[in-house]
């Protein structure tokens, strides 16, 4: 097993080729994971490097947005990575692949269909485990300022005068 210290000074080439792939096009890999088609990594200290990809998975699925890259999800669900909540975290992510598994899938990030793993997840969605994730994902995913271009939202207002002097009624679709 590599330490963090023995993976610095490597190539992303280097550090790609000591990972393996998992569902999802993720690289896993000793306390970090990557996209394995973008140009995205995060260093993990608590979660396993597949409940985090499977965490990701999750949150895409719980809010789809097509022109949202995973990086911002990765953002939204990195605060989940402490040692106070991984083990909640951990239960919970067990738990959906073994809903997974008896719905006759290998895991949750092996589903291989949308729709069957939003099917798996209506089937826990009163759980305190998916009302946690999806109540940190409101937050987590639609504050990231680098986000809000994509939905038109500017932002606030007060610090420019408020809306009503500035595209209060600019509403082209009504």
């Amino acid at each position: 097993m590599e330490t963090r210290e023995s993976l610095r000074g490597l190539t992303r080439r280097q550090l790609l080729s000591r990972a393996t792939v998992a569902g999802a096009g993720f690289v896993l890999g000793t306390g970090f994971l990557a996209a394995k088609d973008a140009a995205w990594a995060t260093e993990l200290s608590s979660l396993k490097p597949g409940t985090f990809a499977t965490l990701v998975q999750m949150a895409r699925d719980i809010y789809p947005h097509d022109r949202i890259g995973d990086e911002f999800y990765v953002i939204a669900v990195k605060g989940y990575d402490t040692p106070e909540a991984a083990p909640g975290i951990e239960a919970g992510i067990a738990a959906l692949d073994a809903a997974a598994q008896g719905a006759g899938h290998a895991s949750y990030v092996g589903a291989g269909w949308e729709r069957d793993r939003v099917d798996l997840l209506r089937a826990m969605e009163d759980s305190a485990f998916f009302q946690q994730i999806r109540g940190g994902l409101v937050t987590g995913l639609y504050n990231q300022k680098a986000v809000w271009p994509v939905f038109g939202y500017e932002g606030e207002s007060y610090s420019k005068g408020g809306y009503i002097d500035r595209g209060f009624d600019d509403i082209s679709w009504l």
